[in-house]
């Protein structure tokens, strides 16, 4: 490859690593062809961008981005790939699903809302990350859950009350 070729991959990586929220590194080596065409195609189904990266190009790329990256440079040995996403934890329950019947991707780190998770062992917590969509639905549900209970309370009040008028006016 020439310096120019690295140089345009570097610059896109950059780019790529200025704009993410969330980003993970995975080892996806020792895939057979089919294995990583499913990958890419649940990729593709889960709006993740994936990416296999040469580490030297991914470290320099890092190196000159904005964000501090440092954490990184330790695993980044062996084959990596990177998945780009807009949801923090769409990436983890992928890797967890598609491990369900392979040892492989194996989540060497991850960059999730500027926290920096470390190692396979972060999986769980990662998947169990509530995306902003997910945290906005729960915070709509706790504020109009009282204005529920509320509305209810009055619905059966008000025939309890109606009820007893009408067995009051009755009685005369």
């Amino acid at each position: 490859m020439r310096r120019e070729e690295k140089n345009a991959i570097i610059e896109d990586l950059i780019t790529d690593l200025n704009n993410a929220r969330h980003f993970y590194l995975a080892d996806i080596s020792e895939l057979n062809a089919e294995e990583t065409s499913n990958l890419r195609r649940k990729c593709f189904e889960s709006q993740i961008r994936l990416m296999v990266v040469k580490n030297t190009l991914l470290k320099k790329a890092m190196e000159k981005s904005d964000g501090n990256f440092e954490d990184f440079y330790d695993v980044l040995k062996d084959s990596t790939s990177i998945m780009f996403s807009e949801a923090g934890n769409v990436p983890a329950k992928l890797i967890k699903e598609f491990r369900k019947t392979m040892d492989k991707p194996v989540l060497k780190a991850a960059f999730v809302e500027e926290s920096i998770y470390i190692g396979d062992n972060q999986l769980d917590s990662l998947s169990m990350i509530k995306s902003k969509e997910e945290l906005l639905a729960d915070l709509l549900t706790l504020l109009t859950s009282p204005a529920t209970s509320l509305a209810s309370a009055l619905a059966s009040s008000g025939s309890k009350m109606a009820g007893a008028l009408k067995t009051l006016s009755e009685k005369e």
